[in-house]
This record gives C-alpha cells, structure tokens and sequence, in this order.
C-alpha cells in the first residue's frame, strides 16, 4: 500500500497493489495496518454507504456537525471521480485549504477524510459508483453543506462540465455563512484524543 498525506492536515491518499490475471482484478482497498501507520489510529466502521452518479454529478461539499462528526473513508468501485477534501476545521492552520485526488478502477485509490474536513467529489464518467466508509451512522439533522461552488474555496472543478447538483447542494451555504451560523467545526474538536482508536 502506498501512502501519500494530502495537503489538509490529517487527510491521507491510499493507493493499494492490485493482481490482474485472466478472470478479472483482485484489489483490497482498505488495509488496517497501512491505515493505521499512515493515521495513527485505528478506523471504525459504523455504516457502509454506496452512490452512483452520472457523468457531470456534483456532490458536496459535505460534512457533519461535529460533535460527534464522521470520518470517511472513500473509493471508485466503477467509472471515474474528481474527489476533493476540504478543511472546514475552524482554528486550523490550514482552514480554506483543500486537495484532490482522482478516484478510478485503474489505480484503486482511496482518500481517508478525518472528523470535521468537508467532502466533495464529480463524477467523470457515466455509472460512476462511490463506496464510503464511515465512523458513524446517518443522521439527517447532522449533515450539512458548504457550496462548492463558493469562489473563496476555489475549487478547480473542470470549467467545460455541465454540473448536475442536487436542490440540497445548490441551496448549500457558503463558507462566509457558514462561519457566521456556526456550522462548523472547531479544530480543537476534530483532533484525535484517547477515544480515537476506538473510532
């Protein structure tokens, strides 16, 4: 498993070997040992959630309300994302930062966001699946959106894409109104303490 840390803080690239013969490919994408190396922590699973998109989708930026916050641990199981993480963590060294990683069924990659560092991604081609790991079950009360469209973030979304947004995500908050509601997370929050093995 190669690891490589993404410019938010806490946020890492996953890109696992994978075995191709004639039946197909063999691929594990999540691996305890590496992730905890990398993290520092180990990674509970509460739920496993699973999207597909059509090319152009637009989904995020997401995050949730924290406390209690999610940790998401995201991979490609068909077609093609722009993934983008984001730090949403107010007091961070690196607030307003972000990073992406391209996600595909060629090289597997995988993207580990922490508690309080918002999610984003574009799906580059038709039937584009996304499969999520996440810390802790949904609660619909406790997500919340940033527009990723804001032009303080500055997201590098490809300018020729005919975008397909959710009536959620167009409504989503800009990073200004979210500061000023109180939205999000305060950095000290998000930091792993003595519980973070255990999530």
């Amino acid at each position: 498993m190669q690891v490589r840390q993404l410019a938010v803080p806490g946020s890492f690239e996953f890109t696992p070997q994978h075995h191709r013969d004639h039946r197909g490919v063999f691929v594990s994408p999540m691996e305890e040992p590496a992730f905890v190396e990398a993290v520092g922590h180990g990674f509970h699973v509460a739920q496993t959630n699973q999207s597909r998109s059509a090319k152009g989708v637009l989904r995020g930026v997401h995050f949730t309300t924290t406390p209690p916050g999610q940790a998401k641990y995201v991979h490609c199981v068909n077609g093609r994302a722009l993934d983008v993480v984001v730090d949403l963590r107010v007091g961070s060294p690196t607030f307003g930062v972000w990073d992406t990683v391209e996600l595909d069924t060629v090289s597997f990659r995988s993207v580990y966001l922490p508690v309080g560092v918002g999610h984003a991604f574009l799906a580059l081609e038709d039937d584009t699946a996304i499969s999520y790991l996440v810390s802790t079950g949904y609660r619909a009360g406790l997500e919340q959106a940033v527009d990723a469209f804001d032009p303080k973030l500055g997201l590098p979304w490809p300018k020729d894409t005919e975008f397909i947004v959710s009536e959620r995500d167009t409504a989503a908050l800009s990073l200004d109104e979210a500061l000023e509601k109180g939205v999000l997370a305060r950095y000290a929050d998000c930091l792993p303490g003595p519980s973070a093995a255990a999530s």
